[in-house]
Protein backbone atom coordinates (compact mmCIF):
# COMPACT_ATOMS: atom_id res chain seq x y z
CA UNK A 1 0.00 0.00 0.00
CA UNK A 2 2.81 2.46 0.86
CA UNK A 3 4.38 1.93 -2.55
CA UNK A 4 1.06 2.54 -4.31
CA UNK A 5 0.69 5.97 -2.71
CA UNK A 6 4.37 6.83 -3.26
CA UNK A 7 3.87 6.04 -6.96
CA UNK A 8 1.15 8.68 -6.96
CA UNK A 9 3.55 11.15 -5.33
CA UNK A 10 6.07 10.29 -8.07
CA UNK A 11 3.44 11.19 -10.69
CA UNK A 12 3.28 14.61 -9.07
CA UNK A 13 7.08 14.85 -9.10
CA UNK A 14 7.00 14.16 -12.85
CA UNK A 15 4.60 17.09 -13.32
CA UNK A 16 7.10 19.33 -11.54
CA UNK A 17 9.94 17.97 -13.70
CA UNK A 18 8.01 18.87 -16.87
CA UNK A 19 7.68 22.46 -15.59
CA UNK A 20 11.42 22.61 -14.81
CA UNK A 21 10.62 22.61 -11.11
CA UNK A 22 12.67 20.49 -8.70
CA UNK A 23 10.73 17.22 -9.04
CA UNK A 24 9.18 16.73 -5.63
CA UNK A 25 5.71 15.27 -5.33
CA UNK A 26 3.38 14.72 -2.41
CA UNK A 27 0.04 13.09 -1.69
CA UNK A 28 -2.03 13.13 1.48
CA UNK A 29 -4.13 10.09 2.34
CA UNK A 30 -7.16 10.01 4.62
CA UNK A 31 -9.19 6.90 5.32
CA UNK A 32 -7.25 4.97 2.64
CA UNK A 33 -7.94 7.51 -0.12
CA UNK A 34 -5.88 10.32 -1.61
CA UNK A 35 -7.48 13.63 -0.67
CA UNK A 36 -4.73 15.97 -1.87
CA UNK A 37 -1.89 15.93 -4.40
CA UNK A 38 0.71 18.54 -5.18
CA UNK A 39 4.16 19.18 -6.61
CA UNK A 40 6.72 21.95 -6.29
CA UNK A 41 5.70 25.23 -7.90
CA UNK A 42 8.30 27.69 -6.59
CA UNK A 43 9.59 28.64 -10.04
CA UNK A 44 6.28 28.84 -11.88
CA UNK A 45 4.47 30.76 -9.13
CA UNK A 46 7.48 32.84 -8.01
CA UNK A 47 6.84 31.85 -4.40
CA UNK A 48 9.44 30.19 -2.19
CA UNK A 49 6.70 28.67 0.00
CA UNK A 50 5.15 26.70 -2.87
CA UNK A 51 6.67 23.39 -1.88
CA UNK A 52 4.71 20.22 -2.63
CA UNK A 53 4.03 19.56 1.07
CA UNK A 54 2.67 23.05 1.78
CA UNK A 55 0.38 22.97 -1.26
CA UNK A 56 -0.88 19.48 -0.39
CA UNK A 57 -1.58 20.52 3.22
CA UNK A 58 -3.60 23.51 1.96
CA UNK A 59 -5.66 21.28 -0.35
CA UNK A 60 -6.25 18.61 2.31
CA UNK A 61 -7.30 21.26 4.85
CA UNK A 62 -9.86 22.66 2.40
CA UNK A 63 -11.13 19.16 1.61
CA UNK A 64 -11.55 18.24 5.30
CA UNK A 65 -12.58 21.78 6.29
CA UNK A 66 -10.02 21.73 9.07
CA UNK A 67 -6.41 22.72 9.58
CA UNK A 68 -6.02 19.63 11.77
CA UNK A 69 -5.07 16.66 9.61
CA UNK A 70 -4.94 14.25 12.56
CA UNK A 71 -5.75 11.00 10.80
CA UNK A 72 -3.87 11.79 7.59
CA UNK A 73 -0.69 10.32 6.19
CA UNK A 74 1.65 12.10 3.78
CA UNK A 75 3.80 10.53 1.07
CA UNK A 76 6.69 12.73 -0.08
CA UNK A 77 9.27 11.84 -2.70
CA UNK A 78 11.97 13.93 -0.93
CA UNK A 79 12.69 14.54 2.75
CA UNK A 80 10.97 17.76 3.86
CA UNK A 81 12.88 20.97 4.52
CA UNK A 82 12.51 22.77 7.90
CA UNK A 83 9.62 24.92 6.61
CA UNK A 84 7.67 21.88 5.44
CA UNK A 85 8.53 19.82 8.51
CA UNK A 86 7.12 22.64 10.64
CA UNK A 87 3.94 22.74 8.57
CA UNK A 88 3.59 18.96 8.85
CA UNK A 89 3.93 19.13 12.64
CA UNK A 90 1.55 22.09 12.92
CA UNK A 91 -1.08 20.45 10.72
CA UNK A 92 -1.01 17.39 13.02
CA UNK A 93 -0.37 14.87 10.26
CA UNK A 94 -0.15 11.39 11.78
CA UNK A 95 2.64 9.87 9.68
CA UNK A 96 4.90 10.74 6.77
CA UNK A 97 6.51 8.37 4.30
CA UNK A 98 9.66 9.70 2.62
CA UNK A 99 11.12 8.41 -0.63
CA UNK A 100 14.67 9.72 -0.45
CA UNK A 101 16.62 11.87 1.97
CA UNK A 102 17.93 15.40 1.28
CA UNK A 103 21.51 15.82 2.49
CA UNK A 104 21.41 19.60 1.92
CA UNK A 105 18.16 20.77 3.53
CA UNK A 106 16.47 17.72 5.05
CA UNK A 107 14.71 18.17 8.39
CA UNK A 108 13.80 14.53 9.08
CA UNK A 109 17.29 13.30 9.91
CA UNK A 110 19.72 14.40 7.18
CA UNK A 111 20.65 17.91 8.35
CA UNK A 112 18.47 18.06 11.45
CA UNK A 113 15.46 16.17 12.72
CA UNK A 114 12.49 18.29 13.71
CA UNK A 115 10.41 15.16 14.18
CA UNK A 116 12.63 13.56 16.87
CA UNK A 117 15.19 15.99 18.28
CA UNK A 118 12.73 18.60 19.53
CA UNK A 119 9.71 18.41 21.79
CA UNK A 120 6.59 19.74 20.11
CA UNK A 121 2.93 19.40 21.02
CA UNK A 122 2.44 16.82 18.23
CA UNK A 123 4.56 13.84 17.24
CA UNK A 124 4.73 12.70 13.63
CA UNK A 125 5.70 9.13 12.77
CA UNK A 126 8.33 8.93 10.02
CA UNK A 127 9.15 6.10 7.63
CA UNK A 128 11.92 6.51 5.08
CA UNK A 129 13.11 4.71 1.96
CA UNK A 130 9.75 4.05 0.27
CA UNK A 131 10.59 3.58 -3.44
CA UNK A 132 13.96 5.16 -2.69
CA UNK A 133 15.59 4.33 -6.04
CA UNK A 134 12.73 5.81 -8.09
CA UNK A 135 12.59 8.95 -5.94
CA UNK A 136 16.36 9.42 -6.14
CA UNK A 137 16.39 8.68 -9.86
CA UNK A 138 13.99 11.43 -10.89
CA UNK A 139 16.03 13.99 -8.94
CA UNK A 140 19.35 12.83 -10.41
CA UNK A 141 17.90 12.90 -13.94
CA UNK A 142 16.49 16.38 -13.38
CA UNK A 143 19.75 17.92 -12.19
CA UNK A 144 21.69 16.16 -14.96
CA UNK A 145 19.25 17.67 -17.48
CA UNK A 146 19.58 21.12 -15.91
CA UNK A 147 23.36 21.01 -16.15
CA UNK A 148 23.08 20.17 -19.87
CA UNK A 149 20.67 23.07 -20.44
CA UNK A 150 23.03 25.52 -18.68
CA UNK A 151 25.96 24.48 -20.90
Amino acid sequence: MNEEFMKEALKEAKKAYEKLEVPVGCVIVYDGKIIARAHNQKETKFDTTNHAEILAIQKASKKLKSWRLLDCEMYITLEPCPMCAGAIINSRIKKIYIGTMDQKTGAAGSVLNLFKDYKFNHNVEVETGVLKEECEGILKDFFKMLRKIKK
